[in-house]
Order: C-alpha cells, then sequence, then structure tokens
C-alpha cells in the first residue's frame, strides 16, 4: 500500500451480504485467516478493524440488495493488509476526535477513529475498475518478520500488484 509493487504471501478474499449478522461472519473470516497462517500477533487490533469496516459497509457503503467483499493479505516485509469492498457512494471521513467529542451525542461515528489508532495506515480508493462503482476502504498493519512463519516464505507467487496508497492520516 505504500505504492510499490508488492508480493503477497498470503491471501484470502470473501464477499458478504448486506446484513448485520455479516459484520460477526467478516470477522471470523479474517480470524481463521490469521490463524490458518500462524499470525496472533495484533490479532485483536485487525479484528476490531475488521468490524468497523465491515460495519461501515452495512450501514453506509453497501446500497439496499447488494453486499460487500473482505479481502486480506500478507506480504514478505512483515505487513499485513485488510481491505473492505463496497458499491455506494460516497467517501468515508473521521466523524469524531479522541478527546474532543465526549457526551451522550457522541456515541457514534468512532469506527474510522478505531481503524487510524490501530492500524499503521488506513485509507479510501476509488474500486480497481471503472466499471465497478463505490470504494475500498484498507488498512494496513506492521508486523514483525518473525510473526511470519517461515514456511510461508517458500513458494511465492511470481505476480507483484501495485496498490493506491495513503499514509496514516
Amino acid at each position: 500500500m505504500n505504492g510499490e509493487e508488492s508480493v503477497p504471501l498470503r491471501f484470502r478474499e470473501r464477499f458478504f451480504p448486506r446484513e448485520r449478522a455479516s459484520v460477526r461472519l467478516a470477522r471470523v473470516f479474517v480470524g481463521r485467516a490469521l490463524l490458518d497462517w500462524g499470525i496472533v500477533v495484533r490479532m485483536d487490533d485487525v479484528l476490531l478493524c475488521a468490524s468497523e469496516l465491515a460495519a461501515n459497509a452495512v450501514r453506509h457503503g453497501v446500497p439496499p440488495g447488494r453486499g460487500y467483499g473482505v479481502r486480506l493479505w500478507r506480504e514478505r516485509g512483515g505487513s499485513l493488509y485488510l481491505e473492505v469492498h463496497d458499491s455506494g457512494g460516497g467517501v468515508p471521513r473521521l466523524l469524531r476526535e479522541p478527546g474532543r467529542d465526549s457526551g451522550a451525542e457522541a456515541d457514534g461515528g468512532w469506527g474510522l477513529v478505531l481503524v487510524r489508532e490501530l492500524s499503521d495506515r488506513w485509507g479510501v480508493a476509488p474500486r480497481d475498475s471503472g466499471r465497478d462503482p463505490g470504494k475500498v476502504v484498507w488498512c494496513g498493519f506492521d508486523l514483525p518478520v518473525a510473526a511470519v512463519p517461515e514456511a510461508h516464505l517458500r513458494g511465492l507467487p511470481s505476480g507483484a500488484r501495485t496498490r493506491v496508497s495513503s499514509t496514516r492520516q
């Protein structure tokens, strides 16, 4: 996500329907992938971000009758990325700031603040294809190289991909 070419070590993707129960299913999907890959470092941070981004997709990003996609991948350099793709319009933005908003009226709007605080970087980008409406909300986590089991370093795919990037905001 830093504008350089990257080769995913591991990749998972799944589509979810626009319903509240799918937020829990998206979190379970991400948790299982992390466990399958032997990654437990920062697992709570990743799972909370997955829940927040999925909940935002259901509440604000997915039009009725559609769903959203969740992608998760790990790169050789130690970074883990989580993306939530939806087909809705608009661009997510931070609605609250820690220390400035308090009281009963500040109950909502904290999801992206949590994502910003728990991840090492996050951003919003248009979907990859010009024919696909919507956006991708993503976050990245720097994990220690020791957190990548040695077996995952073998058999890397030969292709690389370039990502739209944004630094921590």
